[in-house]
């Protein structure tokens, strides 16, 4: 395995400085949700089921708010829709600790809707910033932080509410927001490539790129974390029935250590793979891992092949949108796959849970496992439609007029005296899905 390929993305212009804000936004907004839970039950002295219901309300409201925000991004540009969120994050994480229950279940929604689009954001700035040729890679960096940023912020919001108070984290939450927002108004990464038109040059209409094969990645997105967020409390079931619930955090510790490593590894490919092909077998491989329950060395062995699958799937559908969506709908594309992301996760949990409930522990991963595989089967037509109208496109295509990304990446690497040199460029391969 070969690291040029990340040697030469970080040094794109923009992109180190764009990995490292956003990976630090993202550690708050990472944070948010455990710590609405713990105000909820530790601070309001309710019970888990409203507590769940506060951070639904929470998510909901993202979900519903991420393409909106990224319409009003294509439109109006990305530093108005910083100053909306900011605020808006800002007032909530500030006052939510003072408000009852009901009063906070509303506010949740509301400061759900208008969250600030850390993640949308920093895919959208990537397909701008990064060459075709270079998307891959980039994509992967912006998964492996994702993952780092979801390791440390759930674990630090926990730390401070059992420590200062459900009330001193909401705050913390709050000001790690409010600096992420200012931080990324500051650094107001590129959302449009250098050839590309400016935000608002030109509206595009949804019917030109909200095609089949855009909502079949959606699909294949909410699926991939429903089977993440079914898998994550299935863990936990199995080891508690086994009487190994303290092995459970060195158990999902592994397992985001091998989603990491794909994550590294993938990126390394000179040729990216598409959803589908990475997400079926992730799902399938994913059934069998209850079969484990017995012993937590036994469980972190079988959930081995799955695990490494999961950040490549991820990277897959964010590169596989941001070679599909023109510059013009990008925004609100990038919305849509944020949204994807956040139902998927939404709904794994509770749909594992219920059959647990019902069965037993290990019919929890082939539950989620089960599900996958049902949405790879339906997506799987749209897919092969997809590769033979690209075969018989590149086979009527002549081979001096395939487009390189050599001129692209010289431009993207265009800068200051002071940024590092570039690193020649590898042969292009062409879009990948």
């Amino acid at each position: 395995m070969t690291l040029t390929p990340y040697r030469e993305t970080l040094a794109l212009r923009g992109i180190k400085s764009l990995l490292v804000v956003a990976t630090l936004a993202r550690i708050p907004i990472a944070a948010g949700t455990v710590t609405l839970t713990l105000h909820v039950v530790q601070d309001l002295g309710l019970g888990y089921f409203l507590a769940g219901l506060a951070g639904a309300a929470f998510t909901i409201g993202g979900s519903l708010g991420a393409p909106v925000m990224g319409r009003i991004t294509d439109r109006r540009g990305l530093r108005p829709v910083l100053v909306l969120t900011t605020v808006a994050e800002g007032l909530f994480w500030f006052t939510s600790p003072s408000m009852p229950y009901w009063a906070l279940l509303t506010a949740a929604l509301l400061g759900g809707f208008l969250a600030l689009p850390a993640f949308a954001v920093a895919r959208q700035s990537i397909a701008a910033l990064a060459p075709e040729s270079h998307r891959l890679p980039a994509f992967a960096l912006d998964s492996i932080t994702t993952e780092l940023s979801f390791m440390a912020g759930p674990a630090l919001g926990v730390l401070i509410a059992t420590g200062a108070g459900g009330h001193a984290a909401m705050y913390a939450v709050g000001t790690g927001i409010l600096v992420s927002g200012v931080g990324l108004w500051v650094l107001n990464p590129a959302i449009r490539g250098r050839d590309e038109e400016p935000a608002g040059a030109s509206r595009i209409p949804r019917r030109e790129w909200l095609t089949p094969r855009f909502v079949g990645i959606l699909a294949i997105t909410t699926a991939a974390t429903l089977v993440l967020s079914g898998t994550d409390v299935s863990v936990v079931a199995v080891l508690r029935a086994s009487g190994e619930i303290e092995w459970t955090g060195a158990v999902l510790s592994m397992w985001a250590v091998y989603s990491l490593l794909g994550g590294v590894v993938y990126g390394t490919m000179r040729r990216g793979l598409s959803p589908l092909t990475l997400f079926a077998p992730m799902a399938l491989l994913t059934i069998p891992v209850g079969l484990g329950g017995g012993h937590w060395w036994l469980l972190a062995l079988l959930i081995i092949p799955a695990g490494v699958l999961c950040a490549p799937t991820i990277t897959a559908t964010a590169d596989a949108i941001s070679r599909l969506i023109p510059a013009g709908a990008r925004g609100e594309a990038m919305g849509w796959h944020n949204s994807a992301l956040t139902v998927g996760v939404a709904m794994g949990a509770p749909l594992a849970g219920v059959v647990m409930d019902w069965q037993s522990p290990p019919w929890g991963f082939a539950t989620v496992g089960g599900i996958g595989l049902l949405v790879a089967v339906a997506v799987l037509p749209s897919e092969l439609r997809n590769r033979r109208a690209r075969a018989a496109a590149q086979a009527a295509e002549p081979p001096s007029d395939r487009p390189s990304d050599k001129p692209a990446l010289d431009a993207a690497a265009a800068g200051p005296a002071t940024e590092m040199p570039i690193l020649p460029t590898p042969e292009p391969t062409g879009p990948r899905s």
